[in-house]
């Protein structure tokens, strides 16, 4: 084995062994960079179906994963009944329209893979939801309200595009549903 063969095996056993230096050691002058903030779709938990103090209106609050923000709808009293229940672990005596949807979906082979909310525009909210029937997925228009009282029976994710939570955060409170 040749001298710089050798010196090349020991430096890959000594970084090996001791690990790569950090970066203010290998390149001292140069700023720290900041990864871009993630774009995209957001899961959200449903933390709450409440009672805006403010609009008397029924409200779904909703909270990133990721960063914690969060963002209300405005809802009608018949939506907030088909969150609540579900998100209570209450079973009615007789299925809801959510449930009759998800029954006739497990009838007919169509899983319910994710819902997301996809804009907000005019204090309206809008959403699809995505179905597979074991071929391509496909996506169907839908209220924000309907997508997540099918969500949270169906155990799937509910997802908020950046745009909504900025736009919900930096505009009024709803004065309308937004269903």
């Amino acid at each position: 084995m040749n001298t710089s063969v050798r010196i090349g095996l020991i430096g890959l056993v000594i970084v090996a062994v001791l690990g790569v230096p950090n970066r203010a050691y290998v390149a001292p002058d140069r700023q720290e960079v900041v990864p871009p903030k993630p774009t995209g779709a957001q899961e959200v938990d449903v933390v709450a179906v409440m009672v805006d103090q403010s609009t008397q209106q029924p409200t779904v609050l909703l909270q990133g994963k990721r960063d914690k923000r969060s963002v209300a709808l405005a809802i009608g009293l018949a939506e907030a009944t088909g969150i609540a229940v579900p998100l209570q672990g209450v079973t009615p005596p007789r299925p809801l329209t959510h449930d009759l949807f998800l029954t006739l979906f497990g009838r007919l082979k169509v899983t319910l893979t994710r819902v997301v909310i996809t804009d907000l525009r005019d204090d309206i909210f809008y959403a699809i939801v995505y179905l597979n029937a074991g071929g391509p997925e496909f996506q169907l228009d839908a209220r924000p309200s309907d997508a997540i009282a099918l969500a949270i029976r169906a155990k799937v994710p509910v997802l908020v595009e950046e745009r909504v939570f900025d736009k919900a955060g930096s505009s009024a409170p709803p004065r309308r549903p937004s269903i």
